[in-house]
Order: structure tokens, then C-alpha cells, then sequence
């Protein structure tokens, strides 16, 4: 099969990017495994059990895999206005689950290419256990930058990323070159300094990171990162948006990516059934109500904004303790913040 007709498939299916990386075990691997031993995975267990080994090598997806074909979709979606009671959710969150509409349009494309030439294939997003940034770099995609995103030179990071796993023997891409030189941007810019050395360099510790620690993480926010979590209540896109490469990265219309813009007070007052309803077919679900409740919490509490002692006191007196607990943190942190403390 031709790289022409992938590309122009590809296209088709709504990916701005499309590449080929051959089914070798990644290098990354020895790296990924480093990574996981030092505890930078935090409590992401799906990362560090028996799924693991599996991204060894995509074969233990897909036997007689021999290329993978890498694909990349823009969310960068157009930024709202900005309203101090504006709840900050992360790009890729604000519309339908990426995980749904991706396969979609995966299934398409695979379809698409088997009216060309019959294979066996296997659709992977970022749920199964692939090393899929590596294997996007070695397909061309773009290279993997300080911040942990790829990065791919004209168009920057904002990607969500799927693969095909296939039996065609198909010609590779060749990776780019990494162009992050000697910036240090998304580094100095992380409130809670989660970009840290790795050898020669940098990797991301999931434990400070504040879409780990909004998102991921079902304990209690350590006191030392509340602070650092700021306005965030779901997700970050920091090191994104302080990139060099994202600074002309062109936004996406497509309405998957876009929703309405949602209010603090408004999502401290949600009832389970009523978080259920209006995030079911979203990635906030994966916060949970009693996630996304101890979020708001937080960021109520480094508002500095004294309109919000009703509403905190309100959760403070939540069935829930985590909910409890951070509402109580909140309430003497805008005391603070008030009085000029903090």
C-alpha cells in the first residue's frame, strides 16, 4: 500500500497527521520501564501492572504485526473569554470523549485502507497499553519535548493520537529531529515543578502534576500542591500553552472538541445523578463527583474570592470526608488570600 493513499485516507477520516512506524519493540521501552520504577506512575496502576510488559512489544497485541500507522487529530480548541468564575478544564475535555470520537474515526480510515488491500489490524487510543508517543515519533509525527508532548514542528501539540496496529508491510517515516533546544519554558512555568532531569533529560513526574492530581489521582491532593493547583479543576494545559510551537498552532472547529463555558458555583452545587448526566459521555467522568467536587474545593480556595465562602461551606458539610477535608483547606486558604497572608 502506498504512503499516498495512508496519508490521503487519513485525511479523509478528519487526522491531520498520519505516519508509518515498523512493529519493532520501541527503545523507549528500557526508559518507560526506568520510569515506572522510580514511582513516577504515582497511583496509575494501569501503568504498572501486568499491562506493562505488554507494550514491550505490539506483538503481544497483534502476532503477525509488522507496521503501525500513527495518526494525529487536533483539539485545540478556541480559548473562552476568561471569567473569574470560569472553571478551567483542559482542552481535550471540554467536548465528547476523545476516546470515542478517535476510534470513530479509526474505524473508518482502517475500512477506508481495506478497500485497497485486505490486513489485520488492531485500533489502539491511549487506553491500550502502547508506548504511543514513541511509535508517533519514529512514524514522523513530530519528536517527543521536554513537557512529555509531541511536538510536531508546524503545527505544535495539540493532538490527540491513535494508532493501527497492521499485518502490511509498509514503508516506514523517518522521526524528526528534536527542536526544543535549550528552552526551558514548560519547565519554569509549572507551578508545581512536575518536569524533572532524567539523565541527560526530562521526563514528567505524574505525582506533581496537577492533570495527575485532578484527574488521576483518587486520594486526597497532598497539601504542599494545593496551592499549585490554582484554577485548575480538571486537567492542565500549562506547558502547552507556554510552548514556542503552540504559539501559531491553528485551532480546530470541529464541534466534538467545544462546549459551553462552565461555572464554578455551578459545579459545587451538582448532585452525583446530575455530574452523571451532564459528563457521561465526557473525560470529566473519569474525575468522578467526589473528584471533581474536591477539585472545585481547591481551586475556590486559591480564588482569593470571598463570594465563594457560601459555596465552600456548603461542601464543607458534605457526607463525603475527602470533599470535607478540602473544602475545610479551602476555606481558611481564602481567609488568607483575604487578609493578604498568602
Amino acid at each position: 500500500m502506498r504512503a499516498e493513499t495512508i496519508q490521503r485516507v487519513a485525511r479523509e477520516c478528519g487526522f491531520e497527521l498520519a505516519g508509518v512506524a515498523p512493529a519493532d519493540p520501541p527503545e523507549d521501552f528500557d526508559r518507560y520501564e526506568a520510569w515506572v520504577a522510580r514511582g513516577m506512575a504515582g497511583e496509575m496502576r494501569y501503568l504498572t501492572d501486568r499491562r506493562a510488559e505488554v507494550r514491550r512489544d505490539v506483538r503481544r497485541l497483534l502476532p503477525n504485526a509488522r507496521s503501525v500507522i500513527c495518526v494525529g487529530k487536533r483539539y485545540n480548541a478556541p480559548e473562552t473569554a476568561g471569567q473569574p468564575d470560569e472553571a478551567r478544564i483542559a482542552k481535550y475535555a471540554r467536548g465528547r470523549d476523545y476516546h470515542d470520537t478517535l476510534r470513530d474515526s479509526l474505524d473508518r480510515m482502517v475500512h477506508g485502507l481495506a478497500e485497497y488491500e485486505p490486513f489485520e489490524w488492531k485500533i489502539c487510543v491511549d487506553t491500550a497499553p502502547l508506548l504511543e508517543r514513541s511509535f508517533a515519533r519514529l512514524a514522523g509525527l513530530g519528536w517527543i519535548g521536554k513537557n512529555t508532548c509531541l511536538i510536531n514542528e508546524p503545527l505544535g501539540s495539540w493532538f490527540f493520537l491513535g494508532e493501527v496496529i497492521t499485518s502490511l508491510e509498509l514503508e516506514p517515516d523517518a522521526p524528526p529531529p528534536d527542536r526544543c533546544g535549550s528552552c526551558t519554558r514548560c519547565i519554569d512555568a509549572c507551578p508545581t515543578q512536575a518536569i524533572v532531569p532524567d539523565g541527560n533529560g526530562w521526563t514528567l513526574d505524574s505525582r506533581r502534576c496537577i492533570s495527575y492530581l485532578t484527574i488521576e489521582l483518587r486520594e486526597p491532593i497532598p497539601i504542599e500542591h494545593r496551592k499549585g493547583v490554582g484554577e485548575h479543576v480538571f486537567g492542565c494545559d500549562i506547558c502547552q500553552d507556554v510552548c514556542p510551537w503552540n504559539a501559531r498552532a491553528p485551532v480546530t472547529s470541529d464541534p466534538a472538541f467545544t462546549t459551553e463555558t462552565l461555572r464554578l458555583a455551578q459545579l459545587a452545587s451538582l448532585t452525583e445523578d446530575e455530574f452523571e448526566y451532564r459528563f457521561a459521555e465526557t473525560a470529566v467522568a473519569r474525575a468522578k463527583h467526589r473528584g471533581l467536587l474536591r477539585n472545585v474545593a481547591v481551586v475556590m480556595g486559591n480564588s482569593g474570592d470571598p463570594g465563594y465562602v457560601t459555596p465552600l461551606e456548603n461542601l464543607a458539610g458534605n457526607p463525603d470526608a475527602t470533599i470535607r477535608e478540602h473544602a475545610a483547606w479551602a476555606l481558611v486558604r481564602l481567609e488568607e488570600i483575604i487578609q493578604g497572608k498568602s
